[in-house]
């Protein structure tokens, strides 16, 4: 009897070892995908339009099957004013910081549907002491957020990208202790080669 129950618990203990991998290998499944940098002209006020570089990030599937749906999670990314700007809005301009919230549409390829508006990313308040150079402030999703899901196409591959228009409606915060609000809405700078707006890696369907 003995014999036989330690036979068991060998067999049980092989069993889990076996599914250990398994389980984890299901909970690592997300994968990170980003875009590099993609360069919008945003309305600004008192300056008119000027350069904001814009990334993006999401946590997505490792894989999708055909007709599954995914969700991004994680979405996050970053908005960088050049030195220039930097310097004009941050320094001249006696402002030190910002809050507020981003809107970022996306568009897809071999999904249903094609394009979607996540809305309410939040932009944290971050107030620091100018410094010369670039300033970039991030912008993350949080409870208030709106990211819809995506059906996955036919087998092969599924790529997400930001769309042609970013965003950002923000209070700029006053070394007084005030806020202005800001809108600023931003359309993608057109170039030849035009910008690559994707999230990579793609995601494999299959």
């Amino acid at each position: 009897m003995r014999q036989q129950v330690r036979r068991m618990s060998a067999v049980f203990a092989v069993s889990v070892a076996a599914l250990t991998p398994l389980a984890t290998g299901q909970a690592s499944a997300a994968t990170a995908h980003a875009t590099g940098v993609v360069v919008y002209m945003c309305g600004f006020p008192m300056i008119g339009q000027q350069p904001l570089d814009i990334t993006a990030r999401f946590d997505g599937p490792g894989t999708v099957a055909a007709g599954g749906t995914f969700t991004p999670d994680a979405i996050a990314g970053t908005a960088t004013f050049s030195a220039l700007h930097n310097a004009t809005i941050f320094s001249a301009a006696n402002y030190d910081g910002v809050r507020g919230r981003a809107t970022a549409p996306l568009s897809g390829t071999n999904v249903t549907p094609a394009s979607v508006t996540v809305a309410g990313l939040d932009v944290p308040e971050q107030i620091t002491p100018y410094v010369p150079g670039p300033r970039t402030v991030g912008f993350a999703q949080d409870t208030a957020t709106s990211a819809p899901a995506f059906t996955a196409g036919a087998p092969g591959s599924a790529v997400l990208a930001l769309g042609t228009t970013f965003k950002l409606e923000l209070d700029f915060h006053k070394r007084d202790g005030s806020w202005d609000p800001w809108t600023l809405n931003c359309t993608v700078k057109n170039t030849n080669p035009a910008q690559n707006r994707a999230f990579a890696p793609a995601i494999p369907v299959v």
